[in-house]
């Protein structure tokens, strides 16, 4: 096998990272994990992730990590409605949708990304990963790498995979490639105890999500399963408006003053999840890689996930994504099929970076659609269509 004896360090411990750390641990590849969180107790932000069949699924089931997922997923999460601006109802599935249908292409049966993360740290051996591992910078030694943190630890590695997020600090190792802002950004919020702050709302989400569409901007709400609510303000603006705009994002009455001022046509009942929200909001501009972007391979380095290939979140598939970069990745590092690691990760990567093109080139469409002049009647299509 081309990874007997030798050290895999994985850098980032999301999703793909974790993923990838399993199915080779599985194979009884020796792995550690570089994490920069303190320990497995950092709270992990963001909503729920719905996962798809043929690639975030397809990597737990190959990982022995089903039944497990299904001890722990978020029934009925998935569950969608579709509104304009003043909260009128235009599609919802809460009466018609199967609650239940694993192995279906169309279930995407949601998980909150704290509860994904423990399910896949259980799933590893002890002391696989290393805590409070925040990467520094790396150089060459004989046939690796050495890697250095910023707590002053160092550790050699035969082969790195950078699974360390859309500002990866591994990428540039590999390619000076840098993403295109998409126009959209996002306004994230977060609502504690949903059910007692925003009442309203939490009666109308029944545990799922709504979309709303109006003035060609968004409102997206998910349900977290710890009983809280995040959401996103989504909208066309500039790139710097994250940090030009002269908002606090630690105001909260400042930023309800800019919500209804942006958003003033939108119903009053919207008006809740500004006025209950958690502070900080964190804005979140959207962007891409280059759908043609390629680099030289490497034998002793690669990328998945974010770190290669970041994209818009309107197809829902960046976590999805990673998760099979993770499987793919692992099969071709396993495989008997071919001579050199360098080639394993080419084929890899070549086949990687021609399905992430084509899943970010849905999520621009996607995002274009969302924020158009006529997104309700393009996402009632859309989703109708399923």
């Amino acid at each position: 096998m081309l990874l007997t004896n030798k050290e895999i360090a994985i850098i980032g411990g999301g999703p793909g990272g974790l993923t990838l750390a399993k199915l080779l641990q599985l194979k009884g590849i020796r792995v550690r994990v570089y994490e920069r969180d303190i320990d497995k107790h950092a709270r992990v932000q963001g909503s729920p992730l719905d996962l798809h069949e043929e690639s975030g699924m397809a990597a737990l089931k190959k990982a022995n990590l089903l039944d497990e997922f299904k001890k722990c997923f978020m029934y009925g999460a998935d569950k969608k409605l579709i509104t304009d601006d003043q909260a009128n109802i235009f599609f919802s599935d809460h009466d018609t949708k199967l609650e239940e249908n694993f192995g279906d292409p169309h279930f995407r049966p949601e998980i909150d990304r704290g509860v994904l993360r423990r399910l896949l740290l259980d799933a590893l051996l002890p002391e696989t990963v290393i805590w409070d591992s925040h990467f520094v910078r790396m150089e060459k030694q004989d046939d690796g790498w050495l890697l250095h943190f910023k707590n002053g630890q160092s550790a050699y590695a035969d082969l790195v995979v950078a699974a360390d997020g859309a500002n990866s600090k591994i990428r540039p190792y590999l390619t000076d490639i840098k993403p295109f802002y998409s126009g959209i950004t996002m306004l994230e919020g977060n609502i504690n105890c949903s059910k007692q702050a925003v009442p309203r709302i939490d009666a109308l989400i029944k545990g799922g999500k709504i979309m709303a569409f109006g003035n060609k901007k968004n409102l997206l709400l998910g349900q977290k399963g710890n009983g809280d609510l995040g959401f996103y303000a989504s909208f066309k603006a500039a790139e710097d408006w994250a940090t030009t705009n002269g908002l606090d994002y630690t105001d909260g009455a400042q930023l309800l003053d800019w919500y209804k001022k942006e958003y003033s046509e939108w119903d009053s009942i919207w008006q809740e999840l500004f006025e209950k929200a958690a502070l900080p909001f964190i804005p979140r501009p959207i962007y891409c890689m280059p759908l043609t972007q390629s680099w030289e391979t490497c034998h002793n380095l690669t990328m998945l996930g974010d770190a290669a290939h970041v994209m818009p979140p309107f197809a829902g598939e960046g976590a999805n994504m990673a998760m099979l970069d993770a499987l793919e990745l692992s099969e071709c590092l396993t495989s008997d099929r071919y001579a050199t690691l360098q080639e394993a990760i080419s084929l890899f990567e070549i086949n990687m970076r021609k399905r992430a093109a084509a899943a970010a080139q849905e999520s621009l469409e996607n995002g274009e659609l969302m924020h158009s002049e006529n997104a309700l009647t393009h996402m009632l299509e859309m989703f109708s269509g399923h």
